[in-house]
């Protein structure tokens, strides 16, 4: 199956509430998809049958994931405790093609200016199977916290710019952060170091930190 793209917010809006609910195996189901036992070499699979079943459109791609309607789908793990379970990956981090590029053209402010959030049960005492969708919604950020989203972006990329990628660690940035992204150690790409020549190194991803999407999760449900 592959449900057709949402023509429209509202469309979107009542194929997420009729997820609500479900488990994973209803959706597999429908799909004629098998569910894995764990996740470790299927890290894509709830993400991939959710988009499979709203019509999203833009698979890999650094646009958003319902490019129609600008509006990106991530999933939330949640623990136990209704809690984000892991940081969010929003995109690839750009570390050649950079020069010039500004926060409105950036991927990072393209992916998140529209965000439909899907919480998803992670307990590791259900099985993947029984795992249930949560009541999905969409969101944009605040003012404030899109001025913040920027702030890290700069400090990020001003970083990347003077050839400084090596130094920066996860511990910086306060919305956002960035990590190596890679399946191994041996998955090099190119940048540039403080000499200004070319240098492998690993590819890195931005990502959202776990306490600012409690604080959206909160705001929507609290």
């Amino acid at each position: 199956m592959q449900s057709l793209r949402p023509e429209s917010e509202e469309e979107l809006s009542s194929r997420v509430l009729a997820l609500a609910g479900k488990r994973l195996s209803e959706l597999a189901d429908q799909a004629n998809w098998t569910v894995p036992e764990n996740l470790k070499r299927d890290k894509g699979w709830i993400g991939q049958l959710v988009e499979l079943h709203l019509g999203a459109s833009a698979g890999n791609q650094s646009k958003p994931d319902f490019q129609n309607l600008g509006i990106e789908l991530k999933t939330i793990p949640l623990s136990a405790q209704h809690k984000a379970k892991e940081t969010t990956f929003v995109c690839a981090v750009p570390l050649i093609r950079h020069i010039g590029l500004s926060w409105q053209d950036s991927c990072v402010y393209h992916k998140l200016s529209r965000v439909l959030w899907l919480p998803i049960e992670a307990d590791p005492t259900i099985s993947i199977a029984q795992r249930k969708i949560g009541q999905g919604f969409i969101w944009s950020p605040s003012e404030d916290d899109m001025m913040i989203l920027q702030a890290d972006w700069e400090e990020f990329m001003e970083l990347i710019s003077l050839g400084k990628v090596e130094t920066i660690t996860a511990h910086q940035g306060e919305y956002l952060q960035i990590r190596p992204k890679a399946a191994n150690a041996s998955v090099l790409t190119t940048t540039f170091g403080d000499n200004g020549l070319k240098k492998q190194t690993l590819p890195r991803g931005f990502y959202l930190r776990t306490s600012f999407t409690n604080k959206i999760l909160q705001n929507q449900f609290l």
